[in-house]
């Protein structure tokens, strides 16, 4: 490299985007993807050992997928090539493969081929890969927003290690913004900008885990926010709202607010109004809230306040849960929002919120008695002895599988915990319980 080509060099890296500039180069400056960069952890180890196989990373954007090829770039003694699917070919691989064989011919370096958005790659260009990654002419990094195992061809998948990054958290973003706009050197902070905790926050949960969008919201706030008389750049959150052109929504996590909007949400759910019940779901998502606490919210009212009247709400509202937890945001929307007009729009009963809860009292406060001794462990040596389980009736021994007999300790003979409803399947319910009671008597 020239003199020229290294002041233009200097140029162009001062000029680039704030998110280019603000790109860790070495692996103590990455924040977040603990799970696989933890200093216990392979990928960490690897990296640092300069001991790489070939790897690709899967997650969403602005997680970090180019960052880290960039670290292990700076990090590494290997020669190392950088290719976008988007605008390189088959012919820009065999020309790698060629430098690959010289550099290993010349210096014994291996090569190190980074492919962003690998994905982009037809199945023929993918193949092409294959020869090299498996006689190691070349180590393949493949960077894809896509999940590898459907998109990537398989013979490629069985020669790599496949990473998933996570969406960055709230703190990690707010932490990535605070270095940006107070770093003088990479950074915003020769513009004196200041923002404030609740800007930041917003931020923080508008950007959803993108580390890439933060920083360019930032960036543009800073370069077309007026100075204020005192020469500092405020960035507020009314800033942000209009760089981002977002509405900031009256929504605060840990603020009143919060639980104004999601005690509305399962009120909604509890009084059978489908429509206001995704409003307010609809205010959770745009808010940035946890989509995770959102599904643990529709489960609790499932079995809470639909209970026996409809068994189905508390089967879709967990499995809901596990879904949103594997898929996530935005498609994840769709799923809270089906458990939430299933919980909303079914007969409700909170028989066995009520049973439960009458049940504890009792058993906190009234005298409980003992387990009658015919219900007690029969199977232990000793038990016949002390005569548990004599008198016992088996249930199937018996018309419709039911004998009368005494269940529950004497003290408490008569009491009442479950009080049937006639709602739904639970009047069902109380139709057999009734059967039984009535024509079944021991």
């Amino acid at each position: 490299m020239d003199l020229f080509e290294y002041i233009g060099e200097k140029k162009s890296q001062q000029e680039s985007p704030l998110a280019s500039r603000m790109r860790p180069t070495k692996l103590s400056e990455i924040v977040g993807q603990k799970h696989i960069l933890g200093e216990d952890k392979l990928l960490y180890r690897a990296i640092k050992a300069d001991k790489l196989q070939s790897l690709i990373f899967y997650g969403p954007p602005g997680t970090g997928k180019t960052t880290i090829a960039k670290v292990i770039a700076h990090t590494t003694k290997a020669n190392f090539i950088t290719l976008n699917a988007t605008t390189c070919g088959k012919a820009d691989i065999v020309k790698a493969v060629e430098e690959a064989k010289t550099a290993r011919g010349m210096t014994g370096k291996k090569t190190i081929i980074f492919i962003d958005e690998i994905h982009r790659f037809n199945k023929a260009q993918q193949d092409a890969l294959l020869p090299y990654t498996e006689d190691g002419t070349l180590v393949l990094i493949g960077a894809t927003t896509e999940n590898p195992y459907f998109e990537v061809n398989r013979a490629l998948i069985s020669r790599s290690l496949v990473f998933e990054l996570k969406p960055l958290n709230n703190e990690d973003i707010k932490s990535i913004i605070r270095e940006a706009v107070h770093n003088k050197e990479r950074g915003l902070g020769v513009y004196g900008a200041q923002i404030d905790d609740e800007a930041l926050e917003y931020l923080a949960m508008r950007t959803c885990g993108d580390a890439r969008n933060a920083l360019n919201a930032i960036e543009l706030a800073v370069m077309t926010t007026p100075k204020a008389e005192d020469g500092t750049t405020y960035l507020t959150v009314a800033v942000l709202e209009e760089c981002m052109q977002k509405k900031a929504l009256v929504y605060d996590k840990k603020g009143d607010n919060h639980y104004d909007v999601i005690s509305a949400f399962i009120k909604s759910m509890r009084g059978s109004d489908p429509d206001a019940a995704v409003h307010y779901l609809a205010r959770m998502i745009e808010a940035g809230e946890d989509p995770k606490f959102i599904a643990r919210r529709i489960t609790i009212c499932a079995s809470e306040d639909v209970g026996n009247a409809d068994p189905q709400a508390l089967v879709v509202a967990t499995n809901a849960m596990l879904a949103v937890e594997r898929i996530g945001i935005p498609e994840g929307r769709i799923i809270l929002s089906q458990a939430a007009i299933y919980v909303a729009t079914a007969p409700k009963s909170n028989a066995s919120y009520n049973a439960i809860n009458k049940a504890l009292g009792d058993v906190a406060h009234r005298e409980i008695g003992s387990v009658p001794n015919h219900l007690r462990d029969s199977h232990y040596s000793g038990a016949k002895a002390l005569e548990h389980g004599q008198g016992y009736k088996y249930a199937h021994d018996y018309p419709n599988h039911y004998v009368k007999q005494q269940y529950l300790p004497d003290e408490l003979v008569g009491t009442v915990y479950y009080e049937v409803t006639k709602e739904g399947y639970e009047a069902k319910v109380g139709e057999h319980m009734q059967f039984l009671k009535e024509d079944h008597k021991a």
